[in-house]
């Protein structure tokens, strides 16, 4: 279950679980509806599952994240059969780990955002890393305390070209059994 995203000052970087939104170019956008003294990042709430792998969560639209505000309008994640945005199969979101490195494949993720759909994936379906798309790593502790992170750029409408960097932690929540025996420590 990811952890809700906290901004302690101005000039910290944020706890927990966040989006950082990068223009064309790189250069950062600053979201000041997003609920954080700092700008640069918008904190994320959990939603009533979490992120799940090896299933997907198209609706409720709260389910992963609780709605987030991006400049006066509320966005929501989803993942879906077949991305919006794309009109392409995807596959579930997964993430392994190896050893306590966790790699994984999160093509499923879209935003919506204003009655559009934005894929915030990596890879971008059809399995590509267009642009400043990087692919989601991290770590997490036979405790089941997680930190991952990935990059994607939009590829179409409103925003393209620009860049959502999503970093979340929190507690690993295996579907059977113990955190332990799941990560094999």
């Amino acid at each position: 279950m990811p952890s809700a995203g906290t901004c302690a000052s101005a000039t910290s970087t944020p706890t927990g679980s966040y989006l950082e939104m990068l223009g064309q170019g790189g250069s950062i956008v600053k979201n000041s509806f997003g609920g954080c003294a700092n700008a640069q990042y918008t904190p994320l709430k959990p939603g009533t599952e979490g992120l799940k792998t090896g299933s997907y969560q198209p609706s409720p639209p709260n389910a992963i994240f609780q709605p987030a505000n991006f400049f006066g309008s509320d966005f929501t994640v989803n993942t879906d059969q077949v991305d919006r945005q794309a009109n392409t199969s995807v596959p579930p979101p997964s993430i392994v780990s190896n050893g306590g490195h966790l790699t994984g494949n999160m093509e499923a993720v879209d935003v919506a955002y204003n009655g559009a759909y934005f894929n915030q994936g990596a890879p971008k379906p059809g399995g590509g890393y267009p642009g400043s798309t990087k692919p989601l790593t991290g770590s997490i502790s036979c405790s089941g305390s997680f930190e991952i992170q990935w990059q994607s750029q939009i590829v179409g409408g409103a925003f393209n070209n620009f860049t959502g960097v999503w970093h979340l932690s929190g507690t690993f929540i295996p579907s059977s059994g113990s955190v332990a025996s799941a990560l094999g420590c």
